[in-house]
């Protein structure tokens, strides 16, 4: 038996009147989904605890059997875990986005935040700004260690572990009220603005039409993890399947094999083909028991506010991801229970995360009874939402 996960990140959604009062999984065509769904069972499930901040990294490990309100010590460690640094006990990770703010202000403060991930940014253009800041900034103290994209990380050496604002909750938004209180987190933001507002790859990206990343933004602080092995949890040997750090470094801590596929990026053009064919891989050559597919594009086209560009990351994940999957082992001949759900919703009209219950379909090949269901919030909606953390254990149910 094989074991597969395949999460749409932030795929769930509010009812839109541009869809005609559907929502963007309802309204998106998902062919691949409709038909699993025939005999799969569908449900809704709260894998956010009360409470907790409705995060990627809550929610990722709580459908990974990790109850967030034991294992969850902060984002950004999690991400360190996969980027290889080695944290110390009282040491803090803090995520450092490299971001767009407005540039027509005077003063920093009153400058608002245009894009959390300034256009996704590449990694190689990204890798580049981040050494001219290490350059300017980087001490004893404060370490920084380039990740993916716009995805970054600051060491904070025997640090504190201080509130701060997510960048994707405030776009469009005066930064004012959302700036670290720590005086030493807040002068270093203001000083990588002037170290990456003029730098030549800033300038590059203006003349082609492309938001500059123009400072830093840190958020996510947390204290080095403990988590335990997911073979001795579940007694299977699993893989992960992502482009993103926090994923990645979940699976590192873990002990979970990180599989990386040329041309995933995080986006709404990621390499799905290369995801859906990783997995397979996996689990019919290399004899892994579990793949943990994860696709960020419906998160990131969520918090863009993009109704149209959330559809095509739907409709790209079933076509291009589940469909394969779906046939892959079908023609192995193995038998195989596939789980499908986003990891929380980002509605389109707040542009971030939320701690809704999600739906969830589960798929088991072996069954043929048709129950008439179709995937969609509104086929879950009357059900009674299961704890996130168990649901593997409903996947790994014979």
């Amino acid at each position: 038996m094989k074991y597969v996960v395949v999460l749409g990140d932030g795929m769930a959604d509010e009812p839109l009147e541009v869809l005609g009062g559907k929502t963007p999984l309802a309204y998106a065509k998902t062919p691949a989904m409709d038909l699993l769904a025939k005999t799969g069972d569908i449900g809704m499930a709260r894998t956010v605890p009360e409470g907790m901040s409705p995060g990627s990294d809550t929610a990722n490990l709580s459908i990974m059997g990790y109850n967030p309100e034991i294992y969850y010590s902060g984002r950004s460690p999690l991400e360190a875990l996969n980027i290889g640094v080695s944290m110390e006990e009282g040491d803090v990770a803090i995520r450092a986005n490299l971001v767009t703010l407005s540039e027509k202000e005077e003063n920093y403060e009153e400058r608002h935040l245009l894009d959390h991930s300034a256009d996704e940014i590449s990694t190689e253009e990204a890798s580049a700004l981040l050494e001219a800041v290490k350059e300017g900034l980087e001490n004893q103290e404060f370490q920084f260690y380039a990740g993916t994209s716009y995805r970054h990380c600051l060491i904070w050496k025997h640090g504190n572990v201080v509130p701060l604002t997510p960048p994707h909750d405030i776009r469009e938004r005066e930064i004012k009220n959302y700036l670290p209180d720590e005086e030493l987190l807040l002068a270093m933001q203001k000083e990588s603005y002037k170290i990456l507002e003029n730098h030549p790859i800033n300038q590059k990206r203006r003349e082609k039409g492309l938001n500059p990343a123009n400072s830093l933004w840190f958020w996510g602080a947390g204290t080095k993890p403990s988590l335990s092995s997911f073979e001795g949890k579940f007694h299977k040997k699993g893989v992960m399947i992502s482009a993103v750090d926090l994923l990645k470094g979940i699976a590192v801590g873990t002990g979970m094999k990180n599989i990386s596929v040329e041309g995933a990026n995080g986006g709404l053009h990621t390499n799905y083909e290369g995801k859906a064919q990783a997995a397979l891989d996996a689990l019919l050559k290399e004899g892994y028991d579990f793949a943990y597919i994860h696709v960020e594009a419906p998160d990131e086209m969520g918090h863009q506010g993009s109704v149209e560009k959330k559809i095509q990351a739907i409709e790209y994940l079933d076509e291009r991801v589940i469909k394969l999957v779906k046939e892959g082992l079908e023609k192995s001949g193995e038998d195989y229970r596939l789980l499908i759900l986003p990891d929380h919703p980002t509605p389109i009209k707040v542009k971030t995360h939320t701690a809704n219950p999600v739906p969830y379909l589960l798929y088991d090949s072996r069954k043929t009874e048709e129950t008439g269901n179709c995937y969609s919030e509104e086929a879950g909606a009357h059900f009674e939402p299961v704890k996130g953390h168990e649901l593997l254990k409903i996947l790994f149910e014979e």
